[in-house]
């Protein structure tokens, strides 16, 4: 008796995956809905009854149910870089240009719909779904596979037994979106702007329920993993699609093209077509189909290089421009922003744009009153792109200004620079508060609860100047603020303490020294160790750091020369924060051919695996380097070696090891 209940919930679970993989992901409808709906029940009635037969990924999950009150923060197998993005067949040119170079050979490109949606990395181990994250920062997602369960086209099992991680794009189709905005518009509730905000806020809701009563789509595109054992782009898709999931149909959302003439056809055809599509696109995305290509070109810091996405050109309204302000950023750059009569762009209705900068606003030669043509750069930030010729009678010419909006200090525009800047630092309150609000931001110092409301009124009621005094205040201070009460002020007072625990990049970075990111952050603290030891170095040595320029190391030596800069660093070590770190290189593994050497990996390994490769090379003290330069001082090439990179190397003289004569130099074959 009991194994017959398990047999026919493992029957009913397997049927009803089966019709939903067919209804929602192939369009095929098998039973009636009275039907599908009677199984589901049974199943449901069945697992009430039998919680030790329980399935998190049984087909009653789809209607989802569970409450999370936070995301977790988990680290991405991969980081989930972005793409490079351009609007002109001119730079997509280059693009061609760049790879085909780079490989010394004519390339097979994979081409396909650039989805305007929110970004998700889907997990599974033994053909089960065990954890959905979103983008996030890039290096850490959030958690919300509760909510991804909801999604019937994303399979809760695969077809077949394979841990892999596919990563695709979670959309809002318009007859859902439109649907949604009916419901919200007979209860009375603010209608939402467009499809793909809907589906971000959509995703991170607490309740799943209530997710799964949104109609989430989700198409997948890429595939990560090493069972699959594909070798190109197409492959993987294929394999994706076989599996279970909603894929790009090949007819003609994607294709395999050989020739720059036939991309070009391809994003022309989708430039009209895609307004026929039933959910948003906003280009094409064209890749190296080959996955051996795609190893060779390697990545920027911040995108692949053998993709990018073809952006279609933003939608564009005209409407009046009203008047010019002015926003004071936390660096003291100033920039002017135009205010229009209401207009809707690309469904969301846009009061305002930014005018750059004063060299803009000469060029567009404008006037209050003034009908401007605006657009959406990216479908995200709306700018100015034109002016209607005809100017309005008596109109007032928008001059920029030559004082600042809020402390009223002179502005001074620096030599090579677009911007102006108020050199107010110390007491412009914007600037203050800015550089507060960074200080205090998630990529830099996370302080939870912590928000630019807060730090506005401390400043507003001249309680804290600066970020260091944020680790003098007392509960007495907060107290003064409005509408406060004791969690509220236990919840700041945690985070300060929290906040001493973050690691020296983060710190690095919190500063707010110009030019200086995160990637530069972490440069610093690994090289260094220290605030100290950056504080103690010329621009020259600075300079000489990889991946340290000029312009950033000269901007890192002026903020170290002000004594007020110093004595910030001194104080933050004196509350405890976390001004040095120890680091976790043992130089006693060093190996002497490779330490300090730049050495460039490219090509395909049989020996040992090209990321275990690049990793031990760092472990033995060397630099691994991406592109071949004057500075390279070993190549080592595996199959597959792009002529262009082999030939540059030759050139320079540079000494190019095989993967087995590297690994003989240091003892590892």
């Amino acid at each position: 008796m009991v194994n017959d209940i398990e047999n026919r919930i493992i029957e009913l679970r397997n049927e009803l995956h089966d019709l939903n993989h067919k209804y929602y992901v192939l369009n095929q409808s098998e039973i009636s809905d009275l039907e599908f709906d009677n199984k589901l029940k049974e199943l449901e009635g069945l697992e009430l009854k039998h919680p030790e037969y329980s399935d998190e990924n049984s087909p009653t999950r789809r209607v989802g149910g569970s409450i999370t009150k936070g995301f977790a923060a988990v680290k991405h197998s991969e980081p989930m870089l972005s793409l490079s993005n351009t609007y002109s067949h001119e730079e997509l040119n280059d693009f061609f240009d760049r790879v085909e170079k780079g490989l010394g050979k004519s390339v097979e490109y994979f081409c396909e719909l650039k989805y305007d949606g929110v970004a998700i990395a889907l997990h599974y181990e033994n053909g089960v779904l065990t954890r959905a994250l979103t983008r996030g920062n890039g290096v850490e997602g959030e958690d919300v596979t509760h909510n991804a369960r909801t999604i019937r086209t994303i399979p809760l099992k695969l077809n077949e037994t394979l841990s892999l991680e596919a990563r695709g794009e979670v959309l809002l189709p318009f007859e859902a979106f439109e649907q949604l905005n009916e419901q919200r518009e007979l209860a009375g509730e603010q209608l939402y702007a467009n499809p793909r905000n809907t589906a971000s806020g959509s995703l991170k809701l607490q309740d799943s329920k209530v997710v799964a009563e949104r109609n989430l789509d989700c198409i997948v595109y890429s595939l990560y993993g090493t069972e699959h054992g594909t070798k190109s782009q197409s492959e993987a898709i294929h394999l994706l699609h076989n599996q279970g999931f909603k894929t790009p149909s090949e007819r003609n959302k994607w294709q395999k093209l050989c020739s720059r003439e036939a991309v070009f056809e391809f994003i022309i055809f989708w430039d009209k077509e895609r307004f026929n599509l039933p959910f948003a696109t906003d280009g094409i995305v064209i890749k190296a189909n080959n996955f051996n290509d795609q190893q060779e070109l390697g990545f920027t810091a911040k995108s692949p290089k053998w993709a990018i996405a073809y952006k279609f050109q933003a939608e564009v309204q005209s409407t009046m421009l009203n008047n010019v302000v002015y926003q004071v950023g936390r660096t003291g750059a100033v920039t002017p922003v135009a205010e229009l009569s209401p207009v809707e762009i690309a469904g969301t209705i846009v009061k305002r744009a930014s005018l750059h900068n004063a060299d803009q606003i000469e060029k567009l030669d404008l006037y209050l009153g003034d009908y401007v043509f605006v657009e959406k750069g990216g479908e995200i930030i709306p700018k100015i792109t034109s002016v209607d010729s005809k100017k309005p009678r008596g109109a007032e010419k928008v001059i920029f200004i030559d004082h600042c909006p809020e402390c009223g200090s002179k502005l001074e525009k620096q030599e090579g620079e677009v911007a102006h800047y108020c050199v107010n630092e110390k007491e412009c309150p914007p600037q203050v508060k800015g550089r507060i609000v960074h200080f205090v931001s998630k990529k830099a110092m996370e302080f939870e609860h912590w928000g630019a409301e807060t730090v506005s009124e401390l400043v507003n009621k001249n309680i804290i100047k600066d970020f260091t005094d944020i680790y003098t205040l007392t509960r007495e201070e907060l107290y003064t603020m409005d509408r406060i009460a004791d969690k509220s002020v236990d919840n700041l007072m945690a985070a300060i303490e929290q906040s001493k625990q973050r690691s020296l990049p983060r710190l690095i970075f919190a500063l707010g020294i110009r030019y200086v990111g995160e990637k530069t952050a972490k440069v610093l603290a690994k090289k260094l160790g220290s605030l100290d030891a950056i504080a103690n170095l010329s621009a020259k040595e600075l300079s000489e750091i990889d991946e340290i320029g000029d312009k950033i190391a000269e901007s890192i030596f002026s903020y170290f020369c002000l004594p007020e800069n110093r004595r910030k660093i001194k104080l933050l070590t004196d509350y405890g924060l976390t001004t040095s770190e120890e680091s976790n290189v043992d130089e006693s593994k060093f190996h002497p051919f490779v330490e300090g050497k730049k050495i460039v990996v490219s090509g395909v390994f049989e020996l040992i695996n090209r990321k275990d490769l690049e990793m031990k090379i760092e472990e033995l003290g060397g630099i691994k380097a991406s592109g071949i330069t004057s500075k390279t001082d070993l190549v080592v090439i595996g199959k597959n070696m792009g002529p262009a990179k082999k030939e540059k190397a030759e050139k320079l003289g540079i000494e190019m090891l095989t993967e087995k004569e590297f690994l003989t130099k240091i003892e590892l074959d």
